[in-house]
């Protein structure tokens, strides 16, 4: 198979490093200015589809930030200290930037991506989930919408754009097919959480098989795939420029199908979701039934997607207004009630209970005893965090990466937040990045908690799997929220731990232990989204304006309610 290519040229390298050496001598670095450059030859569908895009990605500093301990022009320097050689060329018309000297381990990694290509009927549709043979497969050998971002992220990087665009359409198809469990029919919109192709001998006849949950372990429908789909449409629609894609009717459908899923009025008192345990990324039995905060930030940024993605005709201005209303009343909440600092904490700490009216501080009823021991040590005092679950008394202070750095992507997060979220990743290193990034959570639950909340799950031990483990794939999450907040040296430490192991270890799926140190239990090796996610990460860093594809620009219509954070004030 073929691997990543590696253009030795050195040519301009002087005239570069030349520019950024004057730079890098000012106070600050706006990294919108990379950002906002044309990504593809169609200059004409690129400016129509960004000007539906609510000025996206024009990111910039917060107050806060300018007056961290490391200054912007520190920042800079720590970004380009490296910069040897131009970007290699691809067959997109990505504009040439600054980046970092390619890594030897790159190509090895584009060459195991590229064999973990699924084909269907000649075309590639997508990767599959692990090619480790050394143990039973059970469904590790199909194409899992969720498992495939970060592949697609770095192929249209890489701007091969084809594969990304067959799996949309292909995963589109599947939407529209019939899908029962026992005797009950799921809704219309549900979206598969995988595929294989089934390859017929006899007939010489390919077809394929999607699994929306009846074959799952625990038989859950995945509630993340849908806004999967609709974040990787837009990534897709921003790296070529083309919006021909998205504004397909099939393609209108399937949006608006999935939309009506979670904008349908019912006995919901919340605008959040209301989900079953094992509906996402961790889809095992974890505690995060109810409403968890991995799937309230797909569905706030998902949202926000679906608003430059729809057309503004009948069926799409009617959604239009059903989002904005919705978004205004999931930023208010995920904002308010969501949020954890040390003033939060403090808060809490001192809540009222049985508190009747609308006036009540404490509306939720969460009673301070509950509060864990950890969370008094964990919580710095710059830094805070979106917590795992709010519900009627109940609140999951655990932290979860995936969600939080969502919500950075999106803005849920407010630019503050967003800059206490990182404050914490740095004051708690040890415990959340260790010697493999990056925690799927913290901390892990054990003893009599274990065998209450996992029925005693014998993959979710402690530190393991998704009870504390750490998760590789995680890296391009993590890369993408520190360039965002103009952090990089943040996503470049963690990914220098990575690819001291990763190669070593035949990129493992997970690493098992308080720190990461050993490889997971029954970890799948060659795990793609562990090879993509280091991908992903590296070529984000190395030209931070493939961060278009995956942040959006806070929106100046949702404005903040929230107080200033202890993160800020302090």
């Amino acid at each position: 198979m073929s691997s990543f290519p590696i253009d030795r040229s050195h040519n301009g390298s002087l005239k570069c490093l030349e520019a950024l050496s004057s730079v890098s001598e000012k106070e600050e670095f706006d990294f919108s200015k990379a950002l906002d450059r044309p990504r593809a030859l169609n200059i004409e569908r690129q400016r129509s589809f960004d000007e539906r895009s609510m000025n996206e990605l024009s990111l910039g500093f917060s107050p806060r930030q300018l007056a961290t301990k490391v200054d912007s022009s520190s920042r800079l320097g720590d970004l380009l200290d490296h910069v040897h050689s131009p970007r290699p060329k691809s067959d997109i018309n990505t504009p040439g930037s600054v980046t970092l000297d390619p890594h030897p381990l790159t190509s090895e990694a584009w060459e195991e991506l590229r064999r973990s290509l699924v084909y269907f009927r000649g075309q590639p549709v997508g990767t599959i989930a692990a090619l480790d043979n050394s143990d039973e497969k059970l469904n590790y050998d199909q194409v899992f919408i969720r498992d495939f971002v970060p592949s697609a992220l770095a192929f249209l990087m890489h701007g091969e754009t084809d594969i990304v665009k067959n799996f949309l359409l292909k995963t589109l198809r599947l939407q529209s097919w019939e899908k029962k469990i026992d005797r009950f029919q799921l809704a219309e919109g549900v979206m598969p959480a995988s595929f294989k192709v089934f390859h017929d001998p006899v007939r010489n006849h390919e077809t394929l098989i999607a699994d929306f949950g009846e074959s799952a372990i625990g038989r859950v429908a995945p509630v993340d795939s849908g806004f999967w789909w609709i974040i990787l449409l837009r990534a897709y629609t921003k790296a070529t420029g083309d919006s021909s894609l998205a504004e397909r009717p099939e393609c209108q459908k399937g949006m608006r199908l999935i939309l009506s899923l979670c904008l349908s009025e019912g006995f919901d008192t919340f605008p959040t979701l209301l989900c079953a345990d094992g509906c996402c990324m961790i889809d095992r039995r974890m505690g995060v039934y109810g409403y968890p905060i991995e799937i309230q930030a797909l569905f706030f940024m998902a949202l926000r997607c679906a608003l430059q993605l729809l057309k503004q005709d009948m069926e799409g201005k009617e959604f239009v207004e059903r989002i904005v209303k919705r978004l205004h009343a999931l930023s208010y909440h995920m904002r308010s009630y969501f949020w954890l600092d040390l003033k939060q904490l403090n808060d809490v700490y001192r809540f009222k209970t049985e508190e009747y009216s609308h006036t009540a501080v404490n509306k939720f009823n969460v009673i301070p005893d509950s509060l864990p021991d950890w969370i008094f040590d964990f919580m710095p005092h710059h830094g805070g965090y979106f917590v795992g679950n709010v519900s009627p008394a109940r609140m999951d202070f655990r932290w979860f990466c995936l969600g939080n750095c969502i919500a950075i992507l999106s803005c849920m997060a407010t630019p503050e937040q967003s800059i206490a979220i990182m404050d914490l990743i740095e004051s708690r290193w040890e415990e959340l990045i260790g010697e493999m990034p990056v925690k799927v959570c913290y901390p892990a639950i054990e003893n009599h908690e274990w065998r209450l909340v996992t029925g005693c799950d014998p993959k979710n031990t402690r530190w393991s799997y998704h009870n504390g483990g750490s998760w590789p794939v995680l890296l391009w999450l993590l890369a993408a929220a520190s360039i965002k907040t103009g952090r990089p040296q943040i996503a470049r430490r963690a990914l220098n731990i990575a690819e001291s192991k990763l190669l070593k270890d035949n990129w493992p799926e997970y690493y098992d232990g308080t720190t990461g140190r050993y490889v997971g239990k029954q970890a799948r090796k060659f795990q793609t989204w562990s090879i993509a996610g280091y991908l992903s990460a590296r070529m984000m860093l190395d030209d931070p304006s493939h961060l278009g594809l995956v942040a959006l620009e806070e929106d100046k219509h949702l404005k903040p309610l929230l107080k200033r954070s202890i993160s800020w004030t302090l």
